[in-house]
């Protein structure tokens, strides 16, 4: 990384404004409920996410289960994931279904023209993806090809997926070994449509868009949740077009938001970086939510019945590739800097979610902010899956608003868009189906630990207990030789009484309780 280079492109003005760290959880205004699909993950045909990630074949020396690996397999059912999104990201707009299909020693190879230029053989499609969501029991999100496909092609695959009639497509599958159709409730129409999957202006996508959701059609009980291919970033008028264009046609529009540097060149390092860096890095992904506020804004003045979800189904930490790594396939190692990224993100997304109903964190295996590394018959857990393990406890519970007074550092820069105070602690809380309360915080400091206050407004509790990710310093991985020098530990730094709780938290530490 060139440190000189991120430095001019970044002055960081770092100053700190003091106040109590106080966190009041009112548990007498409950909100909306978390959807378990906040917590969704993307696997894309990139890098090594699915081919040595995710499936390895069953003639692999790697131990695995008809062709998927064992050990990734067993992962991802602990970290219980919601919702699955494949192929793609820009593949999907190059992914021709029927090549994935059949006796796979007649399957096509193909050039992935997007990632690296790598060829692949096709022995994982429509089967192997299904197969594997029903394994780890995850909901399929498929995206179609628009941009290089036809509406035929993506008509006639939503066909081969869920018809249980006597169709060609239907009696199709069933020659390749599926009799009873899948389960599939998403369907993204395209990605990306304003770049990689095909360059589009909004009004061309919003007729394509109908037209394609005209001829995708409902099968044998199954009802298409169709999502239109929605912004990036701060392209508002993507998501006002859209909405006036087609949004009594969609059932979703997605949103991709990725925290990457805002300078020129080099994305900077995964593991080597500066502490200003770090707090300019959590500045950044904190702004996602001025960016959901001004979007569902657009949506709530379109559509005020609040009928059209929202999908952030791409999001993450975007950095270079590893030293030594193949260009062009996004493996990046994964620190506590990332953790905290992963839980401020996730308290920022619980507050929206009468409007936000489905994230996807770019990505599953391998690929940009992953859950899991793999290296030939090596596997390590990143901190990021810590965190998504820690708020398993959020899935589908109900939100209960939280604010939060705390100590504030000043983070000016010049990249227009993150120049503001970014709060020390991040929190988030909700009450499960059986009563039960759930709080989260993170100490973003890293330089000092910080005793939080909590405030239980309208909850009786005596007592908590919890997990912590917590780190000496924020640069700390797990690599394949030390694959658990980060991971969650019991917690008991917690005091409760007269309704208020303290949380001594180390600094770098990320912390979910259960109040009894």
């Amino acid at each position: 990384m060139n440190l000189k280079n991120l430095l001019l492109c970044c002055a960081i003005a770092a100053t700190t404004v003091s106040s109590a760290q106080t966190v009041t959880i009112h548990g007498d205004k409950p909100g909306d409920i978390i959807p378990k699909e906040i917590y969704g993950q993307f696997a894309e045909h990139l890098g090594t996410c699915i081919y040595g990630g995710l499936w390895v074949g069953k003639d692999s020396k790697i131990p695995n289960q008809d062709g998927y690996r064992t050990d990734v397999l067993n992962a991802l059912k602990e970290l219980k994931v919601p919702v699955l999104r494949w192929p793609g990201g820009c593949f999907a707009d190059e992914y021709h279904w029927m090549d994935g299909i059949g006796p796979k020693e007649k399957r096509p190879k193909m050039v992935n023209n997007n990632w690296g230029g790598t060829v692949e053989d096709n022995s994982f499609g429509t089967h192997e993806f299904f197969n594997l969501c029903e394994l780890i029991g995850a909901e399929p999100y498929l995206s179609g090809n628009v941009g290089s496909g036809t509406v035929e092609e993506l008509a006639k695959w939503v066909e081969y997926i869920t018809s249980d009639g006597d169709s060609p497509m239907a009696n199709l599958r069933r020659q390749n070994g599926r009799e009873k159709s899948w389960n599939l409730k998403y369907l993204g129409v395209g990605n990306e449509s304003w770049g990689c999957g095909g360059s589009m202006r909004p009004e061309y996508y919003s007729d394509l868009f109908r037209r394609y959701s005209t001829y995708c059609r409902n099968y044998d009980g199954h009802n298409l949740f169709k999502i239109a291919s929605g912004a990036s970033d701060y392209d508002y008028n993507w998501t006002k077009v859209l909405m006036d264009n087609a949004g009594g046609n969609m059932a979703g529009l997605s949103l991709h938001y990725y925290t990457v540097p805002g300078w020129t060149g080099s994305k900077g390092s995964a593991t080597d970086f500066t502490k200003d860096q770090y707090y300019w890095t959590i500045g950044k992904c904190r702004e996602i939510e001025d960016v959901l506020k001004k979007h569902i804004d657009i949506m709530d003045e379109k559509d005020p019945k609040n009928r059209v979800a929202l999908l952030l189904d791409e999001w993450g930490t975007w950095w270079d590739e590893e030293p030594g790594t193949i260009k062009g396939h996004l493996f990046q190692q994964n620190s506590m800097r990332d953790a905290v990224v992963a839980s401020t993100s996730l308290d920022i997304f619980h507050k929206y979610t009468r409007r936000l109903k489905m994230c996807n964190i770019a990505q599953i295996v391998n690929v940009l902010q992953s859950m899991i590394l793999t290296k030939d018959e090596k596997m390590v857990l990143t901190p990021t899956y810590f965190v998504f393990k820690q708020y398993q406890v959020h899935q589908n519970a109900t939100y209960i608003p939280t604010d939060v007074e705390c100590e504030t550092m000043d983070i000016k820069g010049a990249n227009r868009h993150f120049d503001g105070k970014l709060p020390l602690v991040s929190a988030t809380a909700s009450k499960d189906k059986n009563g039960v309360y759930h709080v989260s915080l993170t100490n973003v400091s890293v330089d000092k630990e910080q005793t939080v206050t909590v405030n239980l407004e309208g909850i009786k509790a005596t007592k908590a207990a919890g997990t912590i990710l917590a780190t000496s310093k924020i640069e700390d991985l797990n690599t394949f030789d030390q694959p658990n020098k980060v991971k969650n530990d019991t917690f008991k730094e917690i005091k409760i009484k007269n309704g208020q709780m303290q949380v001594k938290m180390p600094k770098n530490s990320i912390v979910t309780l259960e109040l009894k």
